[in-house]
């Protein structure tokens, strides 16, 4: 077994936590001057273990391992949401730097954009080649609108290669999380060896109505964009219960009236509506169960709905040779402290599950907080983490 510094893990990512911290988290968006001073901060760490650091077209820092393999690659994504955690991304990215300093032939890679200011996954879908550069050009910011070509070029990265998986190269692919959830914690365990990633299938509801006075026009005679919103979110609240499974979630995002005046009866609403979960005759139910709702809206209600999908992800289940290799080690180093789990957030791992074998580690988060700057893990579950994640690479790379 590898012998893993665990002080100085916690060190770097305590020192990751000061570029850009806000309160007891950080706010490091995708291509800000902190994101930006975040990568070149982790350039020089991995040079000072032996790796060759690069940061490439679309922002993702590739750390490369120079001895033979066979090798891992392992790793996640530094940015943040807007004034969230500190652990959330990092804590992959630092766990993967800790393996490599520790050793063990392992590269690693912070993905760019994970967190989506610019688009879904952006990073990890350009490095297995999903990424055309017609999308590059269409996407823009989520929360200010910048053109994702501006970015770039601010931040120094116009006319950087992007760097692709290389065929042949790896076993597969590591990422270590916090769970981002109660479930560890409430068990009393401190690993979660995940089984699979869920499926986010998101969707847009627009509600065509009629824009109209507030005072003017009769309750009965209103084509309110609005209400019809809300009594179709209702209605899909009361029926998905009967069609869920255990651990289906469904999220109202955004709702979005126009023109959005206190006298003026919306004409038009639109609503950003997501559901997970890691199965997909689950998923299939539950968005049959929509497409129903959505037809008995237009029935009933004086607007007409319309549902439009916007991403449509599917399960990625985690490789099960790897998922035996960590439990193996979380039950050397944690015996009866650990426990198999689903993921109920999406990850870069689900999109290299697509080209490797992959898995995934979760250590607890303190109440469940994430995308929070109080977000929060204990320091011995952090160590006990990297201890596993060490232990399971270890078993795979000498298979």
């Amino acid at each position: 077994m590898p012998s893993v510094d665990t002080a100085r893990f916690l060190a770097d990512l305590y020192t990751l936590r000061e570029i850009g911290r806000f309160k007891t988290g950080v706010h490091r968006p995708t291509f800000t001057p902190e994101d930006m001073e975040s990568r070149r901060w982790l350039c020089a760490r991995l040079e000072e273990c032996g790796l060759t650091a690069t940061i490439d077209g679309i922002g993702n820092v590739f750390g490369r391992h120079p001895g033979p393999g066979p090798h891992l690659l392992a790793g996640s994504h530094i940015e943040s949401q807007n004034e969230a955690g500190w652990l959330d991304g990092a804590l992959g990215v630092i766990s993967a730097l800790a393996l490599a300093r520790s050793g063990l032939a392992v590269d690693v890679m912070a993905f760019a954009d994970e967190e989506g200011h610019y688009g879904g996954f952006i990073g990890s879908r350009s490095f297995i080649g999903q990424l055309e550069e017609a999308e590059i050009d269409r996407l823009t910011n989520r929360t200010h609108g910048k053109p994702l070509r501006q970015a770039l070029a601010e931040a120094g990265l116009t006319g950087l290669p992007r760097i692709q998986v290389e065929p042949g190269r790896y076993r597969g692919f590591l990422e270590m999380h916090i769970e981002q959830g109660t479930q560890l914690e409430a068990a009393d365990r401190q690993i979660g060896v995940v089984t699979g990633i869920v499926a986010i299938r998101q969707f847009r509801l627009v509600v065509e109505g009629m824009q109209d006075h507030a005072g003017g026009t009769t309750m009965a005679e209103r084509r309110d964009a609005g209400l019809t919103a809300v009594r179709l979110l209702a209605a899909i609240d009361a029926e998905f219960p009967r069609v869920c499974g255990p651990r289906s979630t469904w999220t109202t995002g955004r709702i979005t009236l126009e023109p959005g005046a206190p006298s003026i009866i919306p004409g038009r609403a639109e609503v950003l509506f997501q559901l997970r979960d890691v199965d997909m005759a689950v998923i299939a139910r539950m968005e049959a169960a929509l497409a129903a709702l959505v037809q008995e809206a237009n029935r009933r209600e004086r607007c007409t709905v319309r549902l439009e999908p916007v991403t449509l992800s599917i399960p990625a289940p985690c490789d099960p040779g790897f998922q035996a290799a960590l439990a193996a080690a979380a039950e050397e180093f944690a015996p009866g402290r650990w426990t198999h789990m689903p993921s109920g957030a999406g990850h870069d791992a689900q999109y290299l599950a697509q080209v490797m074998p992959a898995a995934m580690l979760f250590v607890p988060s303190i109440s469940g907080i994430s995308h929070h700057w109080a977000e929060d893990t204990k320091d011995e579950d952090l160590a006990m983490g990297l201890r596993v994640l060490a232990g399971g690479a270890a078993r795979i790379l000498a298979q």
